[in-house]
């Protein structure tokens, strides 16, 4: 498989530019007033960039055609302390329970940035808390319970390159759309609890690394919509505690796993379907090509690609084949 070099990903024309920048010396002071200054009906791809610093941010995103760019992982980094189940006790819906919240835009891209939710990072005990919208009017609220850095609702033709989406709970890295979602990760990082990378419709991650804090799996897919859509990941490492878990899903799921390393302490255990009262159209599509891991004498992950219905000529598998002439993530 030939690698696209990382400064090509983002050679898109960026003939407009604005700049954020916490000590005052830019247009903006804050991401959020750059995102609102964007057109609602915006045409022109527009450059975001971040300068290094902490910005304590709620991330709420409506507009399309534009890019975020930081300084670098843990240079540029953008945090709340959210819990979703405290969240949920005052809110009707998910909107504003994660970090960054992309609501139905289009073509946005996220580079050299930390996205990072530290809610279970700080709060280590479990609390109960008054919750006016349950039906029991209270909750118990844990250290390692859903804590989403990245939510996206209804958007597609998402780009991440070179960021790090940093919680201890579950669904650090949501992008959901099973109608037409699309996303796109290289180069980055990714840490959480249960179902840490959950992305629903169509999704490519490549060169990532994915570290389990806690919980019953890594990583969760959601295809129930379309026969054709699938998560992708292409040599990507996965590490975490003692006996972690790499995948599970109790919808319509497929998943490739390519040419990935396990760490030796992972459970040998495919990943596997939970029970569930969802029917299920295309069950157990799990498919595994060219993947190690030390030690390992119940290789769960042994080549079975040919057992996959849709497959690249020649095994090239890359984003072009993931996400067919809807999008070519790479050049735009």
């Amino acid at each position: 498989m030939i690698l696209v070099p990382i400064n090509t990903l983002f050679a898109s024309e960026k003939g407009i530019v604005w700049k954020v920048n916490l000590n005052g010396t830019e247009q903006f002071t804050s991401i959020q007033t750059a995102i609102d200054h964007i057109p609602n009906s915006n045409h022109s791809f527009i450059t975001i960039q971040i300068s290094a610093g902490v910005y304590a941010e709620k991330l709420l995103i409506k507009k399309s055609n534009f890019e975020l760019v930081g300084a670098g992982i843990n240079k540029t980094i953008i945090t709340q302390s959210i819990a979703r189940d405290e969240w949920r006790c005052e809110h009707g819906d998910d909107w504003g329970v994660a970090t960054v919240n992309v609501d139905s835009a289009s073509s946005i891209n996220f580079r050299d940035l930390t996205i990072e939710n530290v809610y279970g990072f700080n709060q280590l005990e479990t609390k109960t808390i008054n919750c006016p919208l349950d039906t029991n009017k209270i909750k118990i609220v844990q250290s390692t319970g859903h804590q989403m850095a990245f939510r996206s609702f209804y958007a597609t033709k998402l780009k991440f390159i070179n960021c790090y989406f940093r919680s201890k709970g579950g669904d650090t890295m949501s992008p959901w759309n099973t109608t037409d979602g699309m996303f796109y990760l290289y180069n980055c990082v990714l840490e959480g609890g249960v179902d840490f990378y959950c992305p629903r419709g169509w999704a490519y991650a490549e060169n990532c690394q994915f570290y389990s804090h806690n919980g019953p799996a890594a990583i969760w897919h959601d295809g129930s919509l379309h026969e054709d859509a699938k998560s992708v990941l292409v040599n990507c490492t996965f590490n975490g505690f003692d006996q972690f878990q790499l995948g599970r899903f109790h919808r319509d799921a497929q998943f490739y796993i390519i040419n990935c390393h396990f760490a030796e302490n992972m459970a040998n255990q495919n990943i596997y379907q939970v029970k569930t009262n969802n029917t299920l159209s295309w069950p157990g599509r799990v498919y595994y090509y060219n993947c190690d891991k030390p030690g390992t004498t119940n290789n769960f992950f042994k080549n079975n690609i040919d057992q996959a219905i849709d497959l690249p000529e020649a095994l090239h598998f890359n984003a072009n084949w993931v996400f067919k002439n809807r999008w070519n993530a790479v050049e735009q």
